[in-house]
């Protein structure tokens, strides 16, 4: 099949897969390949998860889509799922991490409109990867990503990520109404910041009458240990945004509220035809469900295995200067370059990211087993080490 009618909008590989199961993906020719970055961070319960299947299929054959002008079961259950999961209250459902983020922006200048700020103002992180329209794109922090798409919307202040004493000294602009940030940078480089720096934003965004905003669009959905980042921390944001894992590949996007952010929006403020529908929500909630029944438990004790096989196996390696993880995200630190990786991986039959041009980033889903761990070690600690031994002969 050709790609002439496509826009070209994705450098694609040049393979096609035709079928999944687990961890793994199958492509048109048979071959078989370990998919450890689950689609970018959305196959949590991995490829057709048989719960998943059968609910979405169920639900399809009973109804998709009514629109969000009448009442939707399905929607209700899932938005009292979330919030009992999140300590949150009330939930506005998009199609997408973006739209779920542009829902946050939204939810933030109505909030400062109506404290009478004229230019409300968000803080955002450097390294930091919200979305590609225009709100969240000019939010993000990659240059790359914005060139040529200016001029970007204003209301947006940047600092440096983990750096509280940034966030801190901009507290006298009175424009400022909310903090919005990853509690791990995903697309930045599994960047994790300081075990009390949410907590200590948390305060910050108190004691300011800031809304404190978290994107865990990749960090959500029991990926890190917890269903969310932040249980870990033991925060309770105003805001919080989820995606990816939500729908296990079904495109579903959800903003939650609490505390200063619930009831900001009002009927007419916000909207979307699509978001949190029958078929989305059915399916979103049986993977929330399956994700909790005791699929999360082990996803802490399975990344912190991945990082101490692959530190073991890199002590001899100066190339890979950092191993950073939380929960199944994994973030490979190499001093140069290292994006042909990918495709080295991808001929051995295993699929990885390269994220920041320097950064191999794992994503595997949370159901992969210790066998498959091992797999997943051991054929990646040889390509990186050939890599290096190519690196050190030239």
């Amino acid at each position: 099949m050709s790609q002439q009618f496509l826009i070209p909008t994705y450098a694609r590989q040049p393979v096609a897969f035709v079928r999944g199961e687990g961890v793994w993906l199958y492509d048109e020719n048979d071959h078989k390949y370990m998919d450890a970055i689950s689609g970018i961070g959305v196959c949590n319960l991995g490829h057709c998860h048989p719960a998943v299947t059968r609910t979405l299929a169920e639900q399809a054959g009973q109804l998709m889509h009514t629109s969000n002008l009448y009442r939707i079961p399905a929607q209700e259950s899932l938005a009292q799922r979330l919030c009992e999961l999140s300590g949150m209250e009330n939930v506005f459902f998009s199609n997408s991490g973006a739209e779920a983020n542009e829902a946050a922006i939204k939810i933030a200048r109505l909030y400062g409109s109506r404290k009478q700020i004229a230019r409300p103002t968000v803080i955002v992180m450097e390294g930091s990867f919200h979305g590609r329209t225009m709100a969240t794109l000019s939010a993000t922090a990659n240059a790359k990503v914005q060139e040529g798409f200016a001029p970007l919307l204003d209301g947006f202040i940047r600092v440096p990520f983990n750096d509280l004493a940034a966030v801190e000294a901009l507290a006298e602009n009175n424009d400022i109404v909310a903090v919005l940030v990853e509690p791990v940078q995903g697309e930045g480089g599994i960047h994790i910041p300081a075990d009390d720096y949410l907590t200590n934003l948390r305060v910050l965004c108190d004691r300011n009458d800031w809304l404190l905003m978290l994107d865990e669009i990749q960090s959500g959905n029991g990926r890190t240990g917890n269903y969310f980042a932040c249980l870990g921390a033991g925060v309770t944001p105003d805001v919080l945004t989820t995606a990816k894992g939500l729908g296990n590949g079904f495109p579903i996007g959800a903003c939650l509220v609490a505390g200063k952010a619930d009831g900001v929006f009002g009927p007419g403020n916000h909207g979307s035809t699509y978001g949190g529908n029958p078929l989305g929500c059915a399916t979103s909630l049986t993977v929330v469900n399956t994700l909790t029944d005791d699929i999360i438990d082990g996803v802490a004790d399975k990344g912190a295995w991945l990082k101490d096989a692959f530190i073991q196996s890199f002590s001899d390696l100066p190339m890979v200067t950092e191993i950073r993880q939380r929960g199944l995200m994994l973030g490979i630190q190499l001093d140069r370059p290292c994006g042909e990786l990918v495709n080295r991986a991808r001929d051995a039959g295993l699929l990885i990211n390269v994220t920041a041009g320097s950064v191999v980033r794992l994503l595997p889903p949370l159901v992969i087993s210790q066998a498959e761990m091992q797999h997943l070690v051991d054929t990646l600690s040889t390509l990186i080490h050939r890599f290096a031994d190519e690196q050190e002969v030239a």
